[in-house]
């Protein structure tokens, strides 16, 4: 029932067990004992109502109920232990620091990568990143500005347009040897991102949109709903780069990859989605952290693509 939390002692056992692979481990970790350990995953289970170890195996593994339970623990304890690092470096640093919250694939191919040139233009000041599995949290007293990806039409704070988007089909350039033309999808494994932002385009919408602008018929490919599926953006991004199957690369995060040569196009159409990058800022001004570093990016996007 929504709004019946387990325990977080029960979680936290659960998660233990999970990371670590093991019961003993994970007593060991928590420092309590290992039938302590297993009593709590049993009271999670009858908790929820799931079975949440396969305890017929050595050592017990996580059932499929199990492993996207630990997945949302990680990350709820992630975010927790985000914001109580946040809460004490902001008591340390003062007026000096501004958080900004982004996906985990545009902090990781687009954001970081411009750190640098800030730090260099303004020294005294600190960037704080948090990050999501796909787009980004509301603005919070905890967070000073948003970077994401959508309609541009929200109430939370002033939404500022950072710049569109290109999508094309990517891949290894060992993977695009291997054939003459462009990568034909249906003899390849398509590298797909699950996530419940309904703007996110994924194969099926590309392929429908490549067709339009190409003035045909959609294509008729097997290959739109099969492959392998990710929770992340740079989980397939990796998963590309080891050549293992063909990604829809978004021009902002894997742009860097393909200058490169990392990365190189599966010879199939760009795409323009419909909705493009925004900055969300605090509608509230004054902090000049926050205000500088939003400056810094509308005026530096353009030179940086």
């Amino acid at each position: 029932m929504k709004g019946s939390l387990p325990p977080l002692r029960l979680l936290s056992a659960f998660a233990a067990i999970a990371r670590s692979g093991s019961i003993q481990v994970a007593a060991a970790e928590l420092n309590v004992t290992q039938p302590a350990i297993s009593q709590a995953v049993k009271q999670l289970e009858e908790h929820i109502g799931v079975r949440l170890l396969d305890r017929s195996r050595r050592p017990a593994r996580p059932t499929a109920a199990g492993q996207t339970l630990a997945s949302a623990i990680s990350e709820g304890l992630g975010r927790i232990e985000d914001a109580v690092d946040y809460v004490r470096r902001a008591e340390l640093q003062g007026a000096h620091a501004v958080t900004v919250a982004c996906s985990v694939g545009v902090a990781t191919y687009w954001l970081m990568s411009r750190l640098a040139a800030f730090y260099q233009a303004n020294p005294d000041l600190t960037v704080n990143v948090i990050t999501t599995q796909q787009g980004a949290p509301e603005l919070s007293e905890g967070i000073d500005l948003a970077v994401r990806y959508g309609h541009g039409r929200w109430s939370d704070g002033i939404v500022t347009k950072l710049f569109e988007e290109e999508v094309e089909p990517q891949c290894a350039p060992a993977l695009r040897a291997r054939f003459d033309g462009p990568v034909p999808l249906d003899d390849v494994s398509l590298l797909h991102v699950r996530t419940p932002e309904v703007s996110w385009m994924g194969w099926g919408d590309y392929l429908r949109r490549a067709a339009s602008k190409a003035g045909g018929p959609p294509p008729h490919t097997a290959a739109s709903g099969r492959g392998q599926t990710f929770t992340n953006y740079v989980q397939a991004t990796q998963a590309a780069l080891e050549g293992h199957g063909v990604m829809l690369g978004w021009h902002s995060i894997t742009g860097a990859l393909v200058n490169s040569g990392q990365l190189v196009s599966a010879g199939h159409p760009k795409v323009r989605p419909s909705d493009a990058f925004f900055l969300v800022s605090r509608a509230k001004r004054g902090a000049r952290p926050a205000e500088v570093f939003a400056d810094w990016l509308i005026a530096s996007h353009g030179q940086q693509g």
